[in-house]
């Protein structure tokens, strides 16, 4: 063990503060301020006036000085005795006092602007007088970036019906970055060194009511102190204390667990330096606990990393670029092998949905149960400085306050004799330090601040931090922007539930209020996720109509705004009721019903959203359609659909970049997760079964390693691609999917000779291919003949009898021999193990098919659907899998020093969960997101098409961001997939 050297403070802290020379002025007045034209005007806010503990400021009185003196700029301050400093001291250094800010061009402040003191209109452009106005910027913490309710009001003051270059421009401090990605402008690290202290003062508490006075007893909170230099001489005569006198012997040594690698961190890291640190790992937990000669002169340090807390679900190790792509893959151990040694926790480490807890309620159980065995007071006290609500720590119920920092709390499914946990969980702990806090705030403002007042003088700015200041707006000219634009629903909502909390107060009842009406035809596997998705619209109303009452009943019965309809699609009649009465429609019906609908859609001027790819039959109504202003948007779900989205989002990029694409390569595929994929095929059904097998029947046809090649739909099985190589972790096999090459068109790639591939493929786990080849050769995927089964056992037997011609005994014997004269005796045995699993084989005792045997003769694809329906369903507690991979080989343009090819990647890995398959969210969200867009006017094309409107695809991905189903994107230098891809399928036309 050894004594931990600490970051004492970020570098700005390393500099000696400025001094302040000019004094207080004799008094103070409310000037009426003239404008200097020729000037930029800088307005600073007061912090809204019932957030009482908010002090920090955005501008220091040194810089306002600055900005006054050596940029000429007008700056302008209201009034506030809470501020951290006293208005005066900005009167002095040059500002003026005004009551509104209406003068400003550029209006600064912390957090959020109070609604009734929001100014929006325009502003009158430097060195005029009179003329043209000029938008004005807000520059917050808006708290709109997630689409956060309570602020879309604020949000949705930026915005107008249409584009409006007079509205003003909000940008979000948090979402400044530099060129690494990592934000540039922020409080993280006094939060991280706020959050120690007021944990600390919890955690003394805490062992006063188990009767213990602890040396933390005297530390201080943040906010007692004037600045941080204080702060840290009050702890270190704690630290002192502690050297000379030691901890309680009865609470055993002190051990603090601390999580999190960020600002946060590193300010929790620097604080903690005040103490005798030791620094010690996870693994020397138990024995530093247990052992009776632990010097207690000592403060034990235990820094978590994810490598020491996350393990691969399949017991693989922690790799940081493998957990950032498969966060679905890991669980994290850290309540077993760090939480009940622990005397404090700190937790710095954020959370996002898509990713593992660091602790569940359930395993919070187990954590306080080893606790116990461990010995007192051992993690009794969390110091949850991230505040993730139900977040990372899931036992989270709420935040704390300034005011009272600290709570007690047991989740309901904590088991009685389990003790509460005391929480530290302040969401504003950097509000308790406005002095170091604005003064470093400060600091990294200006360079921004500098580029917007040389932006508003026509003059040219930093263009990196213009560069920045555009990436971190969210609205301008009245428009969100940029991948903001998915907010508009979220904007939408709350105006919709305002409108009808406005006619509630005029007595007005809610249902009488014209809602928006989308019809769902269809209420199969993926419904669900776009039913709920378009319910969260208050304005808009949804009919689900099916055959099974069930499901559609299932469906609807959660939402006030949706409605079960039944309905026979043969019923063109009630069809057409229907569909008279819609806005938009969306049809999740199998495929062959799509151009019936569509025929309807056309007669009566409707909207149609599927998910399925544009048939023959459906693209020869584009003309009529056009015609009739109607859209007929296909290819919106997940593949057809996402991946349209996201390689045509790449391929935009690229062009923006002037890079020229050489090779586009794309593979998807549902898939069981691999703890799942133990059974025949590898794989289960999370959406329609017919349509898995009609795919394996068809034709493709793609350029790969610059040859065009082509594969018969009765070789599609045969040739395919034996490794696909975009993953470190999963082994993976491919299929051609139907016809690559118009995708050079569709795509805008360029012309197909200048291309060395373009191909389009599903994903399989091994194996996939040749088994489903040997059902096919038994005949279990013919459409053309019909069978009558008396058995299930007889399904294979009868089919194999029909594609050979000849009568088979119905002992297993017989099927055997058969079955070796139309494929090798190794594949025969290996399809005959998988049929007995599936319970399709002669004399079958093992495995029964607990499905009524049909009364009318049927084609051996749709018995064998019915089956492979059943019996490769997921059960309850599993979960499947999406997989989604582009990958893109490019170039510059234009000759330049650097022309190595770049492989760019786009990927998305998506697993189910226990509200939703991955597939049915994978399929169900692009068609509602997509649907909602056309609901609302915002898609202006008409007739046939699939999502290559930029602006429609764009709002798609953003909607599927906010729900957690981001693609991930990354580039390298050096050659692509296609010679490995070209390898393999090469040596499989060499086996055959």
């Amino acid at each position: 063990m050894t004594i931990v050297s600490l970051r004492r403070s970020p570098q700005y802290l390393s500099r000696p503060l400025a001094k302040r020379t000019y004094s207080l002025p004799a008094r103070r007045t409310l000037a009426t301020v003239s404008p200097e034209h020729a000037k930029v005007t800088v307005g600073i806010r007061r912090e809204d006036p019932s957030r009482i503990w908010e002090r920090r400021c955005p501008v220091t009185p040194d810089e306002v000085a600055q900005l006054v003196q050596h940029l000429d700029v007008n700056v302008l301050i209201q009034d506030c005795d809470r501020r951290v400093f006293p208005v005066d001291q900005f009167i002095k250094a040059g500002a003026k006092l005004h009551p509104t800010l209406e003068p400003a061009h550029i209006v600064l402040g912390i957090k959020e602007t109070p609604l009734n003191e929001l100014v929006t209109s325009p502003v009158s452009a430097p060195g005029l007088r009179s003329g043209p106005s000029i938008p004005r910027t807000h520059l917050m913490f808006s708290h709109t970036t997630k689409g956060q309710p309570y602020n879309m009001e604020l949000l949705s003051r930026f915005l107008g019906s249409h584009e409006n270059p007079s509205l003003s421009r909000l940008i979000d401090y948090e979402l400044l970055v530099g060129k690494d990605g990592k934000r540039t402008v922020g409080f993280g690290w006094f939060a991280g060194v706020a959050g120690v202290l007021e944990s600390l003062s919890a955690l003394a508490h805490a062992h006063l009511e188990l009767g213990v006075a602890s040396p933390f007893l005297h530390t201080p909170r943040p906010h007692t102190h004037p600045s941080i230099p204080s702060l840290r001489s009050a702890l270190r005569s704690i630290g002192q204390n502690i050297t000379d006198n030691g901890t309680p012997k009865t609470l055993g040594p002190f051990v603090i667990g601390l999580t999190g690698s960020g600002n946060v961190t590193q300010g929790c890291l620097s604080i903690l330096d005040e103490l005798p640190i030791v620094n010690v790992a996870v693994k020397d937990l138990p024995g530093l606990v247990s052992n009776p000669g632990t010097d207690l002169h000592k403060i034990y340090l235990v820094h978590a990393l994810p490598k020491d807390y996350l393990t691969r679900s399949d017991g693989g190790q922690y790799s940081r670029d493998d957990y950032y792509k498969n966060p679905a893959m890991y669980h994290s151990d850290f309540d077993t092998k760090i939480a009940p040694y622990l005397t404090l926790f700190l937790n710095g480490v954020g959370w996002l949905p898509s990713f593992p807890r660091l602790m569940t309620n359930e395993q919070l159980a187990t954590a306080l149960t080893r606790a116990a065995e461990v010995g007192r007071a051992r993690f009794g006290v969390v110091g949850d400085i991230s505040c993730d609500v139900e977040g990372g720590l899931e036992f989270l119920p709420r935040a704390s306050t300034l005011s009272d920092p600290f709570f007690k709390h047991r989740p309901s499914s904590l088991p009685s004799h389990l003790p509460s946990v005391t929480i530290m969980s302040v969401d504003i702990l950097p509000s308790s330090l406005p002095l170091d806090a604005s003064q470093h705030f400060c600091g990294v403002l200006m360079p921004y601040l500098r580029a917007l007042i040389d932006e508003y003088h026509g003059r040219p700015g930093s263009r990196e931090h213009l560069e920045a200041l555009n990436v971190a707006t969210i609205a301008r000219n009245g428009e969100l922007q940029g991948k903001h634009r998915g907010l508009a629903a979220h904007v939408e909502r709350w105006e919709a539930s305002r409108a009808a909390e406005i006619a509630s107060k005029a007595g007005v009842a809610e249902t009488s209020l014209k809602k928006k009406r989308v019809l769902m035809l269809g209420s199969g596997m993926v419904a669900g996720p776009a039913v709920q998705e378009i319910c969260k619209r208050s304005d808009v109303e949804i009919i689900v109509a099916g055959n099974v009452r069930s499901e559609t009943e299932d469906l609807t019965r959660k939402f006030s705004n949706a409605k079960a309809a039944y309905l026979d699609v043969h019923d063109v009649a009630e069809m057409t009721r229907l569909i008279q009465g819609a806005d938009v429609v969306i049809s999740l019906l199998p495929v062959p019903f799509h151009p019936a609908v569509a025929e309807l859609c056309i007669q009566h001027r409707k909207h149609l959203v599927t998910a399925s790819y544009i048939s023959p039959a459906m693209r020869a109504l584009h003309e009529r359609a056009q015609s009739a202003d109607v859209l007929l948007l296909n290819e919106i779900g997940l593949d057809p659909g996402i991946d349209h989205c996201s390689a045509l989002s790449l391929l935009a990029q690229l062009q923006r970049d002037k890079k020229r694409v050489i090779s586009f390569t794309s593979f998807c595929g549902g898939l069981p997760a691999p703890d799942c994929a133990d059974v025949p095929l590898g794989y289960k059904f999370s959406w329609s079964p017919r349509g898995v097998l009609n795919a394996a029947l068809n034709g493709a046809q793609f350029k790969l390693d610059g040859k065009e090649m082509k594969i018969s739909g009765n070789n599609l099985l045969q040739e395919y691609f034996p490794d696909i190589p975009i993953s470190h972790v999963l082994k993976l096999e491919g299929l051609a999917n139907r016809d690559s090459l118009p995708y050079a068109e569709t795509y805008g790639l360029g012309k197909l000779e200048n291309l060395q591939t373009v191909l389009r493929g599903t994903l399989r786990y091994p194996g996939f291919a040749d088994l489903m080849h040997a059902f096919k050769i038994i005949g279990l995927l013919d459409t053309e003949t019909s069978i009558h089964l008396r058995d299930w056992r007889d399904l294979a037997r009868v089919s194999l009898e029909k594609r050979i011609g000849e009568q088979i005994g119905s002992d297993r014997r017989s099927f055997l021999s058969a079955l070796s004269t139309v494929m090798t005796a190794e594949r025969a045995e290996s399809a005959l193990g998988a049929l007995d699993w599936l319970g399709l084989t002669p004399e079958n005792v093992l495995s029964k098919t607990p499905l009524a045997t049909p009364l009318k003769p049927q084609a051996p694809i749709e018995l064998f659907t019915s089956v492979l329906a059943h019996k490769l369903r997921y059960n309850p507690g599993e979960r499947d899998m999406v997989v989604l991979s582009h990958e893109i080989v490019a170039q510059p343009s234009l000759p330049s020093i650097d022309s190595a090819t770049e492989v760019h990647t786009s990927s998305l890995v998506a697993y189910g969960n226990s509200e939703a398959s991955a597939m049915a969210r994978c399929v169900g969200l692009p068609v509602a997101f997509a649907a909602l867009e056309v609901l609302y006017g915002n898609v202006q094309v008409r007739g046939v098409h699939g999502p290559t409107d930029r602006g429609l695809y764009g709002a798609v991905l953003d909607g599927l961001q906010g729900a957690g189903l981001e693609m991930k994107e990354s580039v390298r230098k050096g050659l692509g997939m296609e010679r490995v891809l070209a390898e393999g399928l090469n040596a499989r036309r060499a086996a055959l």
